[in-house]
């Protein structure tokens, strides 16, 4: 029996669950404390299956996404198809790794294209686009301690293009009446994309309107000048589409899109309400005025972050201190290649 979705229920607990007729959410693990899953949606197609997002390319996410299909009485050779939001690894790389063996269809958004083409670019730092930043965030401690203590770059070969580049605004067919509208939303990740089922009421929203927490911005090979921006801009436009049942990447579904966006804008408001602050009072590096924040629904202090939080929470400060500096509420002057806000 499948059981339908509770979103007062333990989100990160095995599925598949009902999330809507003909919808189902199947929550795969992640080796992070953070975030913990990562929401599979899976969508009957035809024969086959149509899944958005795809998961970690790991052992136990593969074991966990094949007992769910198996309960939907499906093998992971019936996904003949995966529309991925976004090309971070807990979204995209198990897709590959499924195509590689069994022959999957995947596309991606065009916007992540650059994005991949700088995974593969010969001699490639993985580190590099981040170092650049935490240095001109005045957080060269940070660097030096992240750069002493990351991995090996790991297998490319999960970071192969996909089959199908999507452009914004495609309409996507899954079975007979389903049709979903492909939006660009950039700002997580510069190619972001969500898939509205206009006809229904739901939007998958990958990372870019989470019930819990406000995604990361700019984490990626190569972001754009100003993510924030993206990603606010994103949400208004969000906002300006019809509403609809959230079905988010990450944390329970139960939430309308409209209140979620509403409430996304009203943090990142008082963020950088709270950012400039910082700077009147003296501070004037990302670093410093990082350390001036609180971080996470449990406001913890830089310091007590683990350092790859740690880095997220000073780039996003980075992110909100250029934002201000767009609107004129700040101006910016480089010391030695170290960005200084005064207000």
């Amino acid at each position: 029996m499948i059981l339908d979705d509770d979103p007062d229920g333990d989100w990160t607990s095995g599925g598949p669950y009902r999330c809507a007729p003909d919808v189902y959410r199947i929550p795969l693990p992640l080796p992070q404390d953070g975030l913990r899953a990562v929401n599979v949606y899976a969508i009957p197609d035809g024969d086959g299956w149509t899944l958005i997002d795809s998961g970690w390319a790991l052992a136990e996410s593969r074991e966990l996404l094949t007992a769910a299909l198996g309960r939907l009485g499906a093998g992971l050779g019936d996904v003949r198809r995966f529309l991925v939001t976004h090309i971070h690894r807990d979204h995209y790389t198990q897709a590959i790794a499924l195509r590689q063996e069994f022959g999957a269809h995947v596309a991606l958004g065009r916007g992540e294209e650059s994005g991949l083409a700088e995974i593969h670019r010969s001699g490639r730092d993985p580190f590099e686009a981040h170092r650049s930043r935490l240095l001109r965030a005045g957080a060269d401690a940070l660097a030096a301690t992240i750069e002493a203590t990351r991995p090996e770059p790991g297998d490319l070969s999960v970071w192969e293009p996909p089959d199908e580049w999507i452009e914004d605004g495609a309409e996507i067919a899954v079975g007979d009446t389903q049709v979903l509208t492909a939006v660009e939303t950039p700002g997580h990740t510069r190619g972001h994309l969500v898939f509205a089922d206009d006809a229904a009421g739901l939007l998958f929203a990958g990372d870019h309107v989470l019930p819990r927490i406000t995604p990361s911005i700019g984490f990626e090979p190569n972001p754009t000048p100003s993510p924030l921006a993206d990603f606010l801009t994103s949400l208004q436009l969000i906002r300006s589409r019809k509403d609809a049942s959230l079905l988010p990447a990450h944390g329970p579904i139960g939430m309308r899109v409209h209140e979620r966006v509403d409430a996304l804008l009203e943090h990142h408001g008082d963020r950088l309400d709270a950012t400039l602050a910082a700077v009147r009072e003296g501070r004037s590096t990302a670093q410093s005025v990082a350390e001036a924040l609180p971080w996470t629904r449990h406001r913890r202090r830089l310091p007590e972050m683990d350092t790859f939080n740690a880095m997220l929470a000073v780039l996003e400060t980075q992110a909100h201190l250029d934002v201000l500096a767009e609107r004129g509420a700040v101006t910016i002057t480089l010391q030695s290649g170290v960005a200084h806000y005064t207000s």
